[in-house]
């Protein structure tokens, strides 16, 4: 099993580069801002063949190298739905005004890729030889996703599932809820209802900060804690 996860240049956003082992295909999770080129040497390194990109929601600092990655790679982008519009328009899913600077540039443009494929709640999708299982989970966006690798059927000594949280959930913390689309209600129901059920043993890879386990959360996140 082989996940290389690094941070981009803006934002500390987590990309995360999945695959069952070297020389196989991958999945490409969250391409954030300039990280097109240790992208490139990951992929070369463990000669790697990219099948999609996979967005846990609609941020700017999560979605920013989509369009390059794909259109270098020849793959599909899958985002929900209710996510879907940030692709082409920032701006207004920011709530910005268009053409308004970002990141302290001004005169970017953006596009959806050419194949855009729309996630739905509780399903099962099969890339690169990997099974994710795909979780809505509004809060901080109303699109947010968390995506649950199973691992167990792929490596011999990994026993503990993978779960790529997004800005759902952080290490000791949860993604903000003040952006427009983000609520509290729907972010402690997600927590509820896709989060606290999962095993202790998950592992959690965020978007931003370090790796840790449901378990560790549980215990010592306090908004895990507040919802027990």
């Amino acid at each position: 099993m082989l996940i290389e996860g690094f941070p981009a240049q803006v934002a500390g956003t987590n990309c995360f580069v999945v695959a069952p082992g070297p020389g196989e295909q991958c999945v490409i999770i969250d391409p954030g801002v300039g990280i097109t080129g240790q992208l490139d040497e990951i992929v070369t390194e463990h000669r790697l063949h990219p099948v999609a990109v996979l967005l846990t929601h609609g941020h700017l600092d999560h979605t920013f190298s989509v369009l390059p990655v794909c259109q270098a790679r020849d793959v599909p982008a899958y985002i929900h739905q209710q996510d879907r519009s940030a692709l082409a328009d920032p701006w207004t899913f920011h709530g910005l005004r268009p053409g308004e600077p970002i990141f302290g540039a001004s005169g970017l443009t953006f596009a959806e890729p050419e194949d855009v494929r729309e996630l739905a709640d509780d399903t099962r999708i099969e890339l690169a030889g990997l099974e994710l299982i795909v979780r809505h989970a509004p809060g901080h966006t109303r699109g947010s996703v968390v995506f649950t690798l199973d691992v167990t059927a792929l490596a011999a000594d990994q026993h503990s599932d993978v779960l790529f949280s997004g800005d759902v959930l952080f290490a000791g913390s949860i993604g903000r809820v003040d952006l427009p689309g983000g609520s509290m209600a729907d972010m402690s129901r997600s927590l509820q209802t896709v989060i606290l059920p999962m095993r202790d043993e998950v592992i959690v890879c965020p978007g931003h900060g370090p790796q840790t386990t449901i378990g560790r959360e549980r215990m010592t996140n306090p908004f895990l804690r507040n919802l027990m």
